[in-house]
């Protein structure tokens, strides 16, 4: 009894984060099947390591525990990297369950460690004893930490209101990683809310954004696009156009999911090549836009050549044209339009060469 209540006194706001967290999934349609899924395995292996946390300190004077701490220590250790893997899992796209490697590797000499020491120890006066491999469970998840935010950056649309929830995301993470080593090691009994925390935060800007993104792609969609192109036009230097080369075909012969992959894949191409002030959009069915704010032309033709690049490595093709005019135009659609027409003559080149 005197367990169960000092455990729901020392984690009652973290009880609360997650039964939230767990009311807004359950009543909102934003994620997908698989990702509401993972999202409940996440809350469920948070919840699960507080109290492997709290166990571990709730014992940490009796003498007669030591191998029970050690194994929920190595539980602990093991635990962290592999609730950031599947964090990257759920929030970032097409990743694939490889990820997991690493955490599964440090699962091994954890259990190892038990019998030898490798990475921790208890002595049998319940001291924490660091092994040589002591920090290499830190290492696994700050690489972890760091291969998320890099991730979640690239595919993001480079703007400030998605680049800020990213940036809190990562110093919640790298807290509960660093502030141990600087306040000690009862700051470990805070890194579940501070994980539950970040991701619930996280997934309220997702909701937030929803309005303004393609559920498909991820790219801001065609209401966004005349949102914002409307408040900056006159900051607006360039537009590139993009439309897929073939995506009928492919649905009326390999069906519409593997449509739907295209167009992601496309996305994601597009994505990995704007850099600061390119926005990309979709505003159609295979249909894309990339604004310009700010900048030369050869910037322009050079994202048009990452473009490319990144499309090479596919198996897909698409037509491009883009408008340029050094001083912004007043009216956009002349922009748009002028960069279709060029866009529409790439296209008619590339089927006449099909012939």
């Amino acid at each position: 009894m005197d367990f169960f209540k000092n455990y729901i006194l020392d984690n009652w706001i973290l009880v609360l984060i997650l039964a939230a967290f767990i009311i807004v999934l359950a009543t909102t349609a934003f994620l997908d099947r698989k990702a509401t899924i993972r999202m409940y395995i996440l809350i469920a292996s948070v919840f699960i390591m507080s109290i492997v946390v709290f166990t571990e300190f709730y014992i940490a004077n009796n003498p007669d525990t030591i191998m029970l701490r050690t194994v929920l220590m190595a539980i602990r250790y093991s635990a962290t990297p592999f609730i950031l893997a599947y964090i990257i899992l759920t929030l970032v796209k097409r990743s694939k369950a490889f990820i997991l490697i690493p955490a599964g590797v440090l699962l091994v000499i954890d259990i190892v460690s038990i019998w030898t020491g490798i990475v921790f120890s208890i002595t049998t006066e319940n001291v924490f004893v660091r092994g040589p491999l002591g920090y290499l469970p830190f290492i696994v998840a700050g690489a972890y930490c760091v291969f998320l935010i890099v991730l979640l950056i690239l595919r993001s649309n480079k703007r400030a209101l998605e680049i800020i929830p990213i940036v809190f995301l990562a110093v919640s993470f790298v807290s509960g990683l660093v502030f141990p080593f600087v306040f000690g090691p009862s700051f470990s009994e805070i890194f579940c809310p501070t994980i539950a925390v970040a991701l619930f935060v996280y997934y309220i800007f997702l909701m937030l954004q929803l309005a303004k993104k393609d559920p498909l792609t991820g790219l801001l969609n065609r209401q966004a696009y005349y949102s914002e192109t409307s408040k900056s036009h006159k900051d607006i230097r360039a537009i590139v156009s993009l439309d897929m080369n073939g995506l009928k075909a492919i649905n009326d012969t390999e069906g519409h999911l593997a449509g739907d992959e295209a167009l992601i894949t496309l996305a994601l191409c597009f994505s990995k090549a704007c850099r600061i002030r390119q926005t990309p959009y979709r505003i159609g069915g295979d249909e894309f836009v990339i604004v310009c704010h700010k900048m030369g032309e050869d910037e322009v033709i050079q994202l048009i050549e990452r473009i490319k690049k990144n499309i090479s490595d596919t198996k897909y093709t698409c037509s491009i044209g883009y408008s340029y005019h050094e001083n912004g135009v007043a009216n956009l659609d002349d922009l748009l339009k002028e960069s279709d027409e060029q866009m529409y003559l790439d296209k008619s080149e590339y089927y006449k060469n099909r012939k």
